[in-house]
């Protein structure tokens, strides 16, 4: 008697070039011919009907899959589809991938129904296909609404929900918090400004300037959210722009920075200080109102940054201006009387350093 042993399986084959080109838009006989194109099917026996078949039949199973991509802990939980655990991490990263041309676009716009059928001109303007450039806007508009009213830390937040990896949430977390600050990043004058631009200065302002901070008294609160008690507190720095205090700060600038700024500069950044002083404590005021903050990439620019060019300091004098601005301040009686105040100052100066130089055309 003859025994013969029987093995069903179910497990899935996931093809990640036809996926690929899944997730940018490509239709089934687009998809199809680009394949073609990579590999001789004669040596494979095989015919441009069964690469046509087998380009359906992925993107089928990945049709099946989008509903639980938009919530991806259920991936590893459900039994329709067997995958191993790299390929389920693999769908959720990729499907999560965005170009950064498109969000760069996305950023100035609300996330509504009527945006989404207008991204037609954003398709356009960076050569991504509609069908992907919609995918990329649901996905920031999903993970926006999923962690904007949950507390905590936004990175964690939304790698708990979307199982992104660290790099991947870090984005997310830049674009979830300038929409909700409504941050104005799409005024011509910014356009030399990348994504990781934006996302580098607002991951900055995530670590010291929002409930999330260290230095923060209470983390109950959403980090996608700045520390409204910081907030309350740089109004004490108003104190800077009274004349005593600049002019005891202009010349404590003057000595740290004559052994190192050339003197063409060291001339234009005494002329101007008292201005440029009061710009920066002007901006940090600024941070209480919304309606102020929402500017603070543009007043970074125009105030600060379009002057210095005009002035010719290279990106090396604005570093040098700004460490010392920093530093300098805190040999004034003004914060050797008062602790709190320091650690508002070195929390707004920290992080609004790394923002200019990180605006500063190299």
């Amino acid at each position: 008697m003859n025994e013969m042993v029987v093995f069903v399986g179910n497990h899935c084959s996931i093809n990640p070039d036809i996926y690929e080109l899944w997730l940018k838009g490509f239709t089934v006989s687009e998809a199809a011919r680009v394949e073609q194109n990579k590999v001789n099917l004669k040596t494979l026996g095989a015919t441009y009907d069964d690469l046509m078949s087998d380009v359906v039949d992925n993107f089928r199973l990945f049709h099946g899959l989008e509903e639980m991509l938009k919530t991806p802990p259920r991936l590893s939980h459900q039994l329709v589809y067997q995958f191993s655990s790299d390929t389920i991490n693999m769908l959720i990263q990729r499907y999560y991938s965005f170009d950064a041309s498109v969000i760069r676009e996305i950023f100035g716009r609300k996330l509504t129904s009527k945006n989404r059928k207008d991204l037609d001109d954003i398709s356009e303007e960076t050569g991504v296909s509609v069908k992907s450039c919609r995918r990329q806007f649901d996905n920031v508009k999903r993970v926006f609404k999923t962690v904007d009213e949950l507390s905590g830390r936004l990175v964690d937040n939304i790698q708990s929900h979307y199982c992104l990896s660290q790099d991947l949430a870090k984005a997310y977390a830049a674009i979830v918090f300038i929409t909700n600050n409504r941050f104005e990043t799409g005024k011509k004058k910014l356009n030399y400004l990348t994504f990781d631009d934006f996302a580098i200065c607002a991951n900055h302002m995530i670590s010291n300037w929002s409930y999330s901070s260290e230095d923060c008294q209470t983390h109950e609160d959403m980090d996608v959210d700045m520390d409204r008690d910081f907030l309350l507190d740089l109004r004490e720095l108003k104190v800077l722009m009274e004349r005593e205090y600049a002019e005891e700060h202009r010349g404590l600038m003057l000595r740290a920075l004559q052994p190192v700024m050339r003197e063409k500069v060291l001339s234009e950044m005494d002329s101007n200080f008292r201005a440029v002083s009061k710009t920066i404590i002007s901006i940090a005021n600024g941070l209480n109102h919304s309606k102020e903050s929402r500017d603070i990439f543009i007043d970074i620019y125009e105030k600060l940054i379009e002057q210095w060019i005009q002035w010719q300091w290279s990106k090396n004098d604005a570093q040098s201006f700004l460490l010392a601005f920093k530093d300098t301040s805190l040999q004034l009686d003004l914060f050797r009387s008062s602790p709190k105040l320091v650690k508002v100052w070195e929390r707004y100066m920290g992080t609004f350093c790394l923002c200019v130089l990180q605006m500063y055309p190299s």
